[in-house]
């Protein structure tokens, strides 16, 4: 049969929101039946109001009844369908956690499977000699500082010996420095002249002399 006639075309499952809308829909039309339903009670009300006791008063009394007996059913209809959605509203809440709580599973064993893949590839014997050589060559480089900064001191193998005698040369240097600033003579050809010389020798002479 199915070959002559083909298959019937395949219809998809309701969801929850599918049926949720559906329900909502159905409780608006007894809403809007409920609503006609008070504005004619409210026509009846507002007429019997105004009349006596008699049969036409008790007329629109039994329509009344009659009317309110309807709204009585539509809005026991309208409440067992609004608890109807509100049960299929809290179990869509439940499946939309659900998938929430599915999802982050998926993401969270996806993210392990490339931690691993990562981790993986890192070597911590290699990550640790790479350690010890930069340990080493903060060393060097520590020594090498140590060593351009190192000042140049003089030597302390000087003897007291040996500046007594630097420093009396210096002094007999510096005492004849000052014979020859003084008079441009030395001290020995500065004396008082001999009792046989006639004149002093002159200046000029005893210097070419003294050269």
């Amino acid at each position: 049969m199915n070959r002559l006639f083909g298959s019937a075309p395949k219809v998809p499952k309701p969801t929850l929101n599918t049926a949720i809308t559906n329900l909502d829909s159905r409780i608006s039309s007894f809403d809007v039946k409920i609503a006609s339903l008070n504005a004619e009670l409210g026509t009846y009300q507002s007429k019997m109001s105004k009349m006596r006791d008699g049969p036409g008063k008790n007329a629109l009394k039994a329509k009344a009844l009659k009317v309110l007996q309807r709204r009585k059913q539509y809005e026991s209809q309208r409440d067992q369908l609004q608890s109807q959605v509100w049960n299929m509203e809290q179990a869509q809440t439940m499946q939309d956690n659900l998938a929430g709580v599915m999802t982050t599973v998926d993401a969270m064993k996806t993210t392990q499977k490339e931690l691993k893949k990562q981790y993986g590839k890192v070597d911590l014997d290699k990550i640790e000699r790479m350690q010890d050589e930069m340990a080493d060559l903060m060393d060097v480089g520590n020594e090498i500082n140590e060593t351009l900064s190192r000042g140049y001191e003089v030597p302390d193998d000087v003897d007291e010996a040996e500046l007594d005698a630097e420093l009396e040369l210096l002094g007999a240097e510096m005492e004849m420095e000052g014979g020859m600033e003084a008079g441009g003579v030395p001290d020995f050809m500065r004396d008082e002249v001999p009792d046989f010389i006639d004149e002093p020798p002159e200046t000029a002479k005893v210097q070419e002399a003294a050269r």
